[in-house]
């Protein structure tokens, strides 16, 4: 009994694997949703309540908006006192200091008397001015007319409003003394002007520290509210239009709601219902992955990537959230679709997107926006940017983004509100930035590359380059197979196109597919000019060279850390096939004696199209050099034959290539050998 029950987990321990990543996946993502209730009516400003009348469930306050509070505030600091102290011991410092400037500057010692006149008006004009105060000019009173009103504080901390026209500035007291003297003959008038002048000081100081305290506590004694709703009391009719008015009660019913069950017994069932939502969406993964993407669903490494995307993007909500003033908005969605699409194509893509989106809109506010915007822009960014393997395709999504998403808001909020006075402008600041977030795209592929093992198209295409160092040797050190793999390559380029398949992967495979002849170049006929060192070995010998080119390519391309996907063309482009020409000559000799494994390629065969195509235009284009005639019938004999070979011998049953798509191949090898080996015309010497 018990080695049966090992014997099921033995044979089940690639779904019991998938099971305990999901329900880690699950646990991470219930654990990072807020336990709150949800509001189960969905509404929107200015379109028709479309559910049952509803009734207030319980007594609650409607809550001010944002807007409103906001001109509270303003109406606020535009009424409020500045509080400024009466400083009455500056009035004496004043004389003293004026007193003294006068002894220290009369020149005529010897007219006494008038000296005294002098220094008694100033002291007359001080005792005016110092009767009604000197204010101290701030920036906070600029713009603020004569009759604005400030509170003066004596000595004794009483306060006293005081109109901003009954008091003196520096500038307006100096400017009283001047008129004052130009209608009585002082003598000395301009000594004694330089006098007030130099000792004049200001009396009535601000106190910056009460009157912003005092400013403080009148902003926090503002209401949060605004009247109230009883418990039954009817909110709205069905039917009936949401008004800017009702928007703010419901809004107030919807956060009073949350709040109240968030905080109760009852956030027991809502981690329950958060539980239940969770697991349906990562079923409906499970079964997408083993219904429709079946290649994704039997590796548990690329589940083990879609899981750690979503969860990923999860928690970076989770995290933004917690900033209020960042906009959830600031978050590149985008690049969910943008990556799964790089390694698993645009289908699972789209799905995981939305999978994602339906995950994060349990966490976000206005939840029904968030869906709407995030899955119009993913779509239409998805199929509008077929690929990113260019920097400048990449720049041309992110504006694409950005577009669409500044368009998807600016119509909604025209839905809502009404009125393009009331957007949220800032929110488009918010779409930029997210797109421009969407460039981390390219680093995020390379990593996941290297963490997973995967291969993009921004690397095949780095790879196919022919300046690349390791396809420059192979040019330069065999380059008959440096042209033999460009001709493999256009051909198998153009069969996978036909079938279906990465002809980018096939491109790139094709080209590094022979790169283990650099090693002994001058034993493959491509290379040879005359000399031919096969003659001096045996037959058996020459058939370990020939496939040891496969062993050694395997080892050159992990030398140089090629990826996995390339080297598996270099193992299977001769699959388990044997050496023809070396075998044939071995048993002309040896007719009675059994053939030896030597003469065959180790393998493995093929396993997807794009290494079955290889196989073929390998072979096709190899053989098709030996044709002394090129023509119609000849090229089609050599390709049905070759390839009618391959499938008898089963080198395919391990691909889901079908005889449909071996016959199209055909087609399409047939039509480029004969536009390759066209007869040309002769030209007159």
């Amino acid at each position: 009994m018990v080695n049966r029950f090992i014997d099921n987990i033995r044979n089940k321990h690639e779904l019991i694997f998938k099971v305990l990543l999901f329900v880690v996946a699950i646990t991470l993502v219930v654990l990072l949703l807020p336990k709150e209730a949800k509001f189960k009516y969905e509404f929107q400003k200015n379109k028709p309540w479309v559910h049952e009348d509803l009734l207030a469930p319980f007594d609650f306050a409607i809550n001010k908006t944002e807007d409103e509070l906001a001109s509270e505030r303003m109406l606020i600091e535009e009424n409020h006192l500045f509080y400024f102290n009466n400083k009455k011991r500056v009035k004496n410092k004043v004389i003293v200091e004026f007193q003294n400037w006068v002894n220290l500057n009369w020149k005529d010692s010897a007219n006494v008397l008038e000296k005294k006149e002098v220094a008694k008006e100033g002291v007359n004009y001080f005792e005016i001015i110092y009767a009604i105060g000197v204010i101290e000019v701030i920036d906070e009173l600029d713009g603020k007319g004569a009759a604005y009103a400030i509170l003066l504080m004596d000595e004794n901390n009483v306060g006293e409003e005081v109109a901003l026209g009954d008091l003196y500035t520096i500038k307006s007291a100096y400017d009283f003394v001047v008129a004052d003297l130009k209608n009585q003959e002082i003598a000395n008038a301009d000594f004694l002007l330089s006098g007030i002048e130099n000792s004049i000081q200001q009396n009535i100081k601000y106190n910056k520290e009460l009157s912003e305290k005092d400013l403080e506590n009148e902003i926090n004694q503002i209401s949060e509210v605004k009247g109230g709703v009883y418990e039954k009391e009817k909110i709205i009719s069905k039917g009936e239009l949401v008004t800017e008015e009702k928007f703010a009660v419901l809004q107030s019913l919807k956060t009073e709601y949350e709040s109240k069950l968030g905080n109760s017994s009852q956030s027991l069932w809502i981690v329950i219902g958060q539980v239940i939502f969770v697991l349906l969406l990562f079923y409906a993964i499970f079964i997408f992955l083993k219904n429709v993407s079946k290649n994704v669903y039997s590796n548990n490494l690329d589940i083990g990537f879609i899981t750690i995307v979503v969860v990923g993007f999860v928690a970076i909500t989770t995290l933004v959230l917690r900033f209020e003033e960042i906009s959830v908005y600031v978050i590149p969605y985008c690049i969910i679709p943008l990556l799964i699409r790089t390694f698993f194509g645009n289908r699972l893509a789209l799905f995981i997107y939305i999978i994602s989106i339906f995950l994060i809109s349990f966490i976000v506010p206005n939840s029904f926006e968030f869906i709407l915007l995030e899955s119009i822009t993913g779509i239409i960014t998805l199929y509008t940017v077929l690929n990113v393997n260019k920097r400048a395709e990449l720049f041309y999504t992110s504006v694409i983004i950005f577009l669409v998403f500044s368009i998807s808001y600016l119509g909604f909020s025209l839905l809502q509100e009404g009125n393009i006075e009331t957007i949220t402008w800032n929110t488009f600041g918010w779409f930029g930035i997210a797109a421009g977030f969407t460039l981390l795209t390219y680093p995020l592929i390379y990593l996941f590359e290297k963490v997973f093992g995967y291969i993009s198209d921004v690397t095949l295409l780095e790879l196919s380059d022919t300046n690349n160092a390791l396809l420059r040797e192979l040019n330069l050190k065999a380059p008959g197979t440096f042209q033999h793999s460009l001709q493999v390559s256009n051909l198998a380029e153009e069969g996978i196109r036909e079938i279906g398949g990465n002809p980018l992967l096939v491109r790139t495979g094709a080209l590094y597919h022979d790169i283990g002849k650099i090693l002994a170049p001058a034993y493959f006929i491509e290379n040879q000019s005359g000399v031919n060192p096969h003659d001096e070995l045996g037959y058996e010998e020459s058939a370990e060279i020939i496939i040891n080119h496969v062993i050694k390519g395997i080892e050159l391309a992990k030398k140089q850390n090629l990826p996995e996907q390339i080297i598996d063309f270099i193992r299977t482009h001769h699959g388990t096939t044997k050496t023809q020409y070396f075998l044939k000559m071995y048993q002309n000799e040896n007719p009675d004696m059994e053939v030896p494994d030597l003469f065959q390629y180790p393998g493995p065969i093929p396993y997807s199209k794009e290494t079955a195509v290889l196989m073929m235009a390998d072979s096709v284009e190899a053989a098709s050099r030996s044709l002394k005639t090129y023509d119609n019938d000849s090229i089609t004999g050599l390709v049905e034959n070759i390839i009618n070979s391959q499938v008898d011998e089963n080198q395919f049953i391990n691909t889901n290539i079908t005889f449909s798509d071996v016959t199209t191949i055909k087609k399409m090898f047939i039509k480029k050998l004969m536009n390759i080996y066209h007869v040309r015309i002769e030209y007159p010497k």
